[in-house]
C-alpha cells in the first residue's frame, strides 16, 4: 500500500497560538473544517501535577500549535463536542484523559489511527512506524522525553510537534481506504465512539500504596513500617518541588533505605540512588523519617476487598476469553481488539440466554453485539 510514495520530512511552519484574539482566530478557522488532526503534550515527566503543555492541530491546509500555558482553550470545548467534525487522533486515550482532567471537554465524531490501525490487523501500529511506511519518514525518539512544560520551546522541538498531526489527515484516508476493502469501517466507528467515553480519576495520595513499591512485602515488618514513612516524605517532597515522585527518589532507593535505615548524614551519602541535593536539603527530613518508621508499630498488609467471582462465573468467563483469543488469533488482531476482559467478565457474571438479556448488559455496541451475540450465546450454553 502507497509503496510508490515517497516524502523527505517537511520543515513545518505553524501559526503560534498564545493569545486570546489568536485562539478565536482559530476556532473560526477550526469551526469550517470537517476533518481536522489534533495532539496534545503534557509533562508527565516532570511535573507533581502533570497538564497540557501544547495542543497540536493540522487542516488539510495550515498546521497550528497552541501553548496552553499562556492562553485559556476552554473556549475550544465546542469544537471538541461538534459532531460535524471529525476529529483524528492518534492513540487518543491519553489525549482525552488529560484534556477531560483540565478542562471538563467532551468529545464527539473521532477518527483514532492507532485503533484503525489495531484494528485493520496491521503489525506496527505506532505512529512512528506508521509514519515511515506510508510516507518515509523518521521521528525522533528524543523528544518522547521532552520537557513540553519549558519556554521557549524548540524549532526542532515544534517541528516533532507539528509531524504528530500534520500527517493524520491523509493517513486516515489510507486507512479508511482499507478498512472498507476489509469491511471494517463500522467496528471502527463503535471502537472511536467508546474511546470517547473514558473517564480521568482523580490524582490522590494513598500512604498505604507503599506496599505497590516492588519488593516491599519481602521486606521485615519493621523495615515495611520505615518504608511506609518514606514512602510518605517522598510525596510530600515531590508536592513541594512539583516534581514527579519517582525523580524525587526512586523506588529502589526507598527499599534501600528501609533495608540499612542510615541513621547519620554521613551514612546517608554512602547510600545508592540520592542525589547530593536532595541529601542537602532534605537529609535531615529523611532520617527523621526513618527515626518514626522505627518507632511506629508495623503495618498490616490490607485485606483484599475484592471478592474473587464463583467458579461458575471464572468457568464461563474462561470459555468466552478462549473463544475471543481464538477468534482474534484467526483475524490476525490482539484480543481486546475484538472484546475487551471486562466486557467479556460482566457477561460471565450476568450469563445471558437471549439476545434482549445479552443487550440489556450494555457492554457491548449494537455492531459488536450483531457480530458475536449469537456466538456468545451458544459459547454462554454449551453449544459452542
Amino acid at each position: 500500500m502507497n509503496a510508490s510514495i515517497h516524502y523527505t520530512e517537511p520543515t513545518i511552519h505553524p501559526d503560534w497560538i498564545n493569545t486570546p484574539a489568536g485562539l478565536n482566530k482559530l476556532i473560526n478557522v477550526l469551526s469550517n473544517e470537517s476533518l481536522v488532526a489534533v495532539d496534545t503534550e503534557s509533562d508527565s515527566l516532570y511535573s507533581y501535577f502533570e497538564k497540557v503543555c501544547l495542543i497540536q492541530f493540522s487542516t488539510q491546509h495550515n498546521d497550528y500549535l497552541v501553548d496552553p500555558l499562556a492562553v485559556d482553550i476552554s473556549d475550544l470545548a465546542p469544537f471538541f463536542a461538534d459532531e460535524s467534525i471529525q476529529k483524528i487522533f492518534h492513540a487518543a486515550e491519553y489525549d482525552f484523559l488529560s484534556l477531560k482532567r483540565d478542562y471538563g471537554f467532551e468529545f464527539s465524531n473521532l477518527f483514532d489511527t492507532m485503533l484503525a490501525a489495531r484494528i485493520l490487523g496491521w503489525s506496527h501500529y505506532g505512529l512512528g512506524s506508521l509514519l515511515n511506511k506510508h510516507f518515509n519518514l523518521k521521528l525522533d525518539k528524543r523528544f518522547q522525553r521532552y520537557n513540553w512544560g519549558r519556554r521557549p520551546l524548540s524549532k526542532k522541538a515544534l517541528n516533532y510537534a507539528c509531524l504528530d498531526t500534520h500527517y493524520l489527515i491523509p493517513l486516515r484516508e489510507i486507512q479508511i481506504k482499507a478498512l472498507n476493502e476489509q469491511n471494517r469501517l463500522q467496528e471502527a466507528v463503535e471502537a472511536f465512539e467508546r474511546m470517547t467515553q473514558v473517564e480521568p480519576t482523580i490524582k490522590t495520595f494513598d500512604p498505604d500504596d507503599f506496599w505497590r513499591v516492588k519488593n516491599s512485602r519481602e521486606l521485615h515488618p519493621q523495615e515495611q513500617a520505615v518504608l511506609r514513612e518514606l514512602f510518605i516524605l517522598r510525596d510530600k517532597i515531590a508536592r513541594k518541588l512539583d516534581r514527579p515522585a519517582f525523580k524525587v527518589m526512586n523506588d529502589a532507593s526507598l527499599v534501600e533505605l528501609a533495608r540499612i535505615q542510615p541513621l547519620s548524614l554521613n551514612a546517608l551519602k554512602q547510600t545508592k540512588g540520592l542525589g547530593s541535593k536532595l541529601i542537602q536539603h532534605n537529609g535531615l527530613e529523611i532520617l527523621e523519617a526513618i527515626n518514626q518508621g522505627q518507632a511506629a508499630p508495623p503495618p498490616k498488609y490490607p485485606a483484599n476487598h475484592h471478592h474473587r467471582p464463583d467458579d461458575r462465573i471464572l468457568n464461563r468467563y474462561e470459555l468466552l476469553r478462549r473463544w475471543r483469543n481464538d477468534l482474534a488469533a484467526s483475524r490476525g488482531v490482539e484480543p481486546d481488539v475484538i472484546m475487551n476482559n471486562h466486557a467479556l467478565m460482566s457477561i460471565a457474571q450476568k450469563n445471558p440466554r437471549t439476545m434482549g438479556t445479552l443487550t440489556k448488559i450494555g457492554v457491548l455496541g449494537d455492531w459488536q453485539r450483531e457480530t458475536y451475540g449469537q456466538r456468545l450465546l451458544q459459547v454462554l450454553n454449551g453449544k459452542a
